[in-house]
């Protein structure tokens, strides 16, 4: 594997003033959500067991993994050769000391030679992208095979209860994201499954608290889900004093009594394993 000219692989302690290629500046400028929400992700942000087992399984019988949009290093294997590559600084000085090495740089931009790696993975990343057309076609050029969590918008918007019911404006900010639909049309999907998600997930993405409500009061939950931070905060705050009146009045567990019965529940993410055919 080799890092293309101008680049090199990033340490915890750098900051973005380091960055020395203007194209590169140019990209992270548009990434800056990841400085806004990323303070506290690893601690918010810890992976789940069963979706590690589960993405892992994918990545069996490979040797060369870049992850894309790596963060604080969530779902990176152990047991094979991992580059990451992540824009935000806030994000790179997360990440543990065991972690793989990683370098400052975009999807839009992936700094490697054609064929480097055997899978380039993408965990709930490409809806941040800039350009997630042009970041999947790298992600197919540097290698062979593709795997991609995102999610299936129209069975979010049916199914959680907290878009749904509290906040359906996030529909409407979120309706330009790439998504499943997008991952779909730009790589060359071999299998799509559903992720369900525990009742106890461990990592705190959007859907993972479905029951347990309460967390979504906390602002430091909020700040580490992309879709709530981002929003409009009068009107999360709005929907948030709905929600705490609805747990002390007992409406939302006469209303959702059902899902407290569930141990899991598909609310549209999706695993997609791909190849250039």
């Amino acid at each position: 594997m080799t890092i293309g000219m101008g680049w090199r692989v990033c340490t915890r302690n750098e900051n973005e003033n380091s960055v020395n290629r203007p194209a590169l500046k140019q990209e992270m400028s548009k990434t800056k959500i990841y400085d806004q929400i990323g303070n506290d992700y690893a601690l918010r942000r810890q992976p789940d067991p069963r979706w590690v087992a589960r993405i892992h399984q994918t990545l069996e019988g490979y040797q060369t993994l870049v992850n894309v949009g790596a963060g604080a290093g969530s779902y990176e294997p152990t047991f094979m050769y991992v580059v990451g590559v992540e824009p935000s600084h806030t994000m790179i000085r997360q990440r543990p000391s065991s972690a793989a090495p990683v370098v400052c740089g975009v999807a839009e931009q992936l700094p490697f030679a054609d064929n480097s790696f055997d899978i380039a993975l993408a965990i709930l990343t490409v809806h941040h992208w800039s350009n997630p057309a042009k970041g999947l076609a790298e992600m197919r050029r540097v290698s062979q095979n593709q795997v991609v969590v995102t999610w299936d918008p129209d069975i979010f918007a049916r199914q959680f209860w907290l878009v749904r019911d509290y906040l359906p404006e996030v529909l409407e900010r979120e309706a330009h994201l790439a998504t499943l639909e997008t991952v779909s049309a730009h790589l060359n999907p071999t299998h799509i499954e559903p992720l369900p998600i525990p009742a106890d997930c461990t990592d705190g993405f959007f859907a993972a608290y479905w029951q347990r409500p309460h967390a979504y009061l906390e602002s430091s939950v909020r700040a580490a889900i992309s879709g709530l931070a981002l929003l409009d905060s009068n009107i999360v705050s709005s929907a948030m004093e709905r929600l705490r009146s609805d747990l002390s009045s007992g409406n939302w567990f006469a209303q959702y009594a059902e899902l407290t019965q569930l141990q899991e529940i598909d609310l549209g993410y999706r695993l997609v394993v791909a190849n250039r055919g």
